[in-house]
């Protein structure tokens, strides 16, 4: 008879030891709340992560998990869910662990397509060095590396993912953890590496990175909540939305000019092409509100069903092999006393 677990037995004995008021708090939360609702064993689950604030998740968690080195935790993960595809293998990473050292194993996992729910929290700023900008760092913002402004442009975490052709992207954000929770488990049902940016604040040094869209007096005009099929209108008073001028997404005001909800765009989470989730993706504010929710998810094969598959095929076509044979194929020599 299986056992009915709850979030309790997901929370490790370990002190958890982020700084207070830090948004990770928010995201263990919603994480442990999730997981006894995918009727997942404890033993199957495993958490692999790199290095950051966000890389101490693993310790927090009553399950498997790995601490990795930096930039590499996309890597290990593809390797232990190809070995075993059994498992249900999360990677937890941050904006400057994932799109900076660890860039190019991020992308190449995304193009793979593997069977991982990577969650990238992004705080804009390098949390566990001190407070150094980071690739998602605003250009200008000053920091202990950028003392009279950064002058780099500012990575997209969600840009970047769909460019890779993500079959799952989405965002959320700290402050909300009812949906945040909800976009985890659209995550956690998505077969293929499901990506999910979460905004997330980091009090000590960079506090209210995200303050336009989680402030209760602006957020209703500064988030775009994504819906599938239905058109995107935002705005306290829901008279917002975005529309198409050409190829560029504009902002427009229902009611002015004769516009109307037929006017505005109608968001397509499994469109085939990622045309529309790259258009979200260059939506930044203050020009435009954030857009948070699904961005895309497509099906497609995953990398840990491909090889699988291969091995299935060759094993049919040429039979089980012969380890102690391959070991001494081609060129040997002997060595003797």
């Amino acid at each position: 008879m299986s056992q009915t677990l709850t979030k309790k037995d997901f929370a490790s004995d370990q002190e958890v030891r982020w700084c207070p008021g830090c948004g990770d708090y928010a995201i263990l939360n919603a994480v442990q709340s999730l997981m006894p609702t995918l009727g997942i064993p404890k033993e199957k689950t495993v958490f692999v992560s790199g290095i950051g604030c966000s890389s101490r998740f693993p310790y927090y968690m009553s399950t498997y998990g790995f601490h990795t080195i930096h930039g590499r935790a996309a890597a290990i993960a593809t390797g232990l869910k190809t070995v075993n595809p059994e498992l249900s293998v999360w990677v937890v990473t941050g904006d400057g662990d994932s799109l900076s050292i660890g860039g190019n194993h991020f992308i190449h996992a995304i193009r793979r397509n593997v069977d991982l729910n990577v969650l990238l929290f992004n705080n804009e700023i390098y949390g566990l060095t001190k407070g150094q900008y980071s690739p998602t760092s605003p250009t200008g913002l000053v920091t202990k590396s950028s003392p009279f402004g950064s002058l780099e442009r500012s990575f997209s975490a969600a840009s970047l993912s769909i460019g890779a052709e993500a079959t799952f992207f989405a965002r959320t954000i700290d402050s909300e953890p009812k949906y945040m929770q909800e976009i985890f488990a659209r995550a956690a049902a998505h077969k293929g590496m499901s990506v999910v940016e979460i905004l997330q604040n980091c009090v000590i040094f960079n506090d209210g990175a995200h303050k336009a869209i989680t402030d209760r007096a602006s957020k209703d005009d500064m988030q775009l909540r994504l819906e599938h099929g239905k058109p995107m209108i935002f705005g306290a008073n829901r008279d917002k939305g975005i529309r198409l001028n050409g190829i560029t997404p504009e902002v427009v005001t229902l009611g002015e000019n004769g516009i109307s909800e037929a006017d505005l765009l109608i968001h397509d989470e499994r469109a085939p092409e990622p045309t529309l989730a790259y258009f979200l993706s260059r939506m930044r504010s203050p020009e435009f509100p954030t857009p948070l929710g699904v961005f895309r998810s497509v099906e497609a094969p995953s990398f840990t069903e491909k090889v699988h598959q291969q091995i299935e095929d060759i094993r049919n076509k040429k039979g089980g092999g012969d380890l102690r044979k391959l070991l001494f194929s081609g060129d040997t020599w002997e060595v003797k006393e």
